[in-house]
């Protein structure tokens, strides 16, 4: 007896459902902008599932967000309650998950720390001391940049940049790293391929786990990911990718448009699935775009089409100057229509006179991209100490917090420090208590109150939750008094936002684990709790192309 259709199944249109029953060959499901590419995926981790009887532990989806990985798995679970072993998680999020269970192969310590790019400015300022940090800073992104197309410091570098000095510090930035055992977020990519290139049992064992593999926005991965991908998969895995070329706008962040164009070159017998049916736009919305990305030279082809109203025709208005740009838009919503309206701009640069000219009218507007919840200099102060205190190797943590507040432990005190955690394993802690009782009076003084700070954290973390265990060490550590001293009338805010942080922290549980996962989460999706969805604040949007992705306003 045939078993009766599932309801998911009836509400996909035909492309999505021959999208959602393939299986066998590798997939690339060509999905343009709002065809419903996200149910397609969901329907399809459900339909292996539930009618092939998968073991949800067996599948594996990647994401370029957490709230992406967030939705796809809470829209999967609505669908078959018994998926929760599919692991969804974005490429940095299972590059750690993977590193974590095997960070003795590649030298790495367990609680290693993994670095943004401030941090890894920071660590490589520590090694060439005598540039400013802005000087280093190109530097630091050319380093980013090599790790996005899988290069390593010995490797040919003239694609990124045929600068002399760019081989020196990018060796030396490495070998910095590896000494200390932490990993910046190239590393959560490159060292993957590293580990499944160089160790077949792991690679072995990683393969019979995961029998499937479905990628979502192909057209933004990076040659380094591409290389993980292939590291990944064998001959019997089932893979699908899910993406859009004429969508690919990330280039400068090291997307790479050819690894969905040449997807059916590189992985062979692949069916490739065009969904074309837009939901969102109208006739003449889509009759436009369709016109630009005809013009594309690199993309394999499809023609969205709907079944929406003709809709009003697009404007193109020609204005003289930034300025002339600015009054344009101001006079637009002088109708008071500002609820999801967005205006959106190349960099965020562009701003200024739009802001200017909205104070003047007192047109309420809102940025999408300012200054972020994690890039507050409290709220980076309280994850040095906690990234520091998990794990004692992390350099950058310690330069960060140990003279916060002053502690009179200065330059030469720091780099004497350093050299005795580096005749060890690198730990700076113990490197610190071995030498307390010949530093100076004012740092031995110091170094023994931060010592204690961090005694007393060792005696509450497994007895407190991690909400009040975070307050007591921002309490016992001083930074509050550091903010105090800098700027008392800011200090409010400075609260609620430590505040807001040790509440991200409630849902953790208690103790060495649950810290360490608190700490990659947070490091991993630095938006998690930071920006609330520009669609429920009040004013008009101004936003960058860049930042567009997944949001829908009403008028653009």
């Amino acid at each position: 007896m045939n078993r009766p259709e599932p309801d998911y199944l009836n509400m996909l249109n035909p492309q999505q459902k021959e999208a959602v029953l393939h299986t066998g060959s590798p997939l690339l499901i060509l999905a343009g902008a709002g065809s419903g590419k996200t149910r397609v995926i969901t329907t399809k981790i459900a339909y292996l599932i539930d009618q092939l009887q998968m073991d949800p532990q067996s599948i594996l989806a990647v994401t370029f967000t957490n709230k992406a990985a967030d939705e796809m798995h809470q829209r999967v679970l609505s669908m078959v309650p018994g998926a929760s072993g599919v692991m969804i998680r974005t490429f940095h999020s299972f590059g750690a998950w993977l590193l974590r269970r095997n960070a003795p192969l590649l030298g790495l310590h367990g609680n290693f720390s993994i670095y943004d790019d401030e941090d890894s400015l920071t660590l490589l300022h520590s090694l060439y001391p005598k540039y400013k940090r802005r000087e280093l800073s190109p530097y630091a992104r050319m380093i980013s940049r090599a790790k996005d197309y899988g290069l390593a410091a010995e490797d040919e570098l003239w694609r990124i940049s045929h600068d002399p000095l760019l081989p020196e510090m990018f060796e030396a930035y490495e070998k910095r790293l590896r000494e200390i055992g932490n990993a910046d977020f190239g590393d959560l990519i490159i060292r993957p391929v590293e580990l499944l290139r160089d160790n077949p049992e792991v690679r072995q064992r990683i393969h019979s786990r995961f029998r499937v593999i479905l990628v979502d926005e192909y057209q933004d991965s990076n040659v380094a990911q591409y290389q993980l991908l292939k590291q990944l998969t064998d001959k019997d895995t089932y893979l699908c990718v899910v993406g859009d070329d004429d969508q690919s706008i990330y280039r400068f962040r090291g997307a790479e448009v050819r690894n969905i164009i040449d997807f059916p070159r590189e992985f062979e017998n692949t069916t490739i699935i065009r969904l074309e049916r837009n939901y969102r736009s109208t006739k003449k919305i889509l009759s436009v775009a369709s016109d630009v990305v005809a013009r594309n030279r690199e993309r394999l082809g499809k023609t969205l089409w709907t079944e929406l109203a003709e809709g009003e025709r697009p404007k193109i208005v020609y204005l003289a100057d930034q300025d002339e740009e600015a009054d344009f838009c101001t006079r637009l919503l002088e109708d008071g229509n500002l609820e999801g309206t967005a205006i959106l701009y190349r960099t965020n640069a562009q701003s200024r006179n739009l802001e200017t000219s909205f104070l003047r009218r007192g047109i309420p507007y809102k940025i999408v991209g300012a200054l972020r919840f994690y890039d507050r200099e409290e709220v980076k102060d309280v994850l040095a100490l906690l990234s520091f205190f998990l794990n004692p190797r992390d350099e950058v943590a310690f330069r960060r917090i140990v003279n916060k507040p002053s502690r009179g432990i200065g330059a030469k005190t720091l780099e004497r420090i350093a050299r005795e955690a580096y005749r060890g394993d690198g730990d700076l802690r113990a490197a610190l208590e071995a030498l307390v009782s010949s530093l100076p009076a004012k740092a031995r003084e110091g170094a023994s109150t931060f010592l204690g700070a961090l005694q007393q954290m060792d005696s509450s973390l497994s007895e407190e939750d991690l909400s009040k265990f975070i307050k007591k060490a921002v309490r016992a550590s001083g930074i509050l008094e550091y903010h105090r001293q800098q700027d008392e009338i800011a200090l409010t805010q400075k609260v609620e936002n430590i505040e807001e942080l040790a509440g991200a922290a409630a849902k953790y549980p208690r103790g060495r684990e649950g810290l360490s996962q608190l700490l990659e989460d947070l490091e991993l999706d630095r938006s998690r709790i930071a920006d609330q969805d520009p669609a429920a604040q009040p004013g008009v949007t101004l936003i960058t192309m860049h930042n567009t992705k997944g949001l829908e306003f009403d008028r653009v």
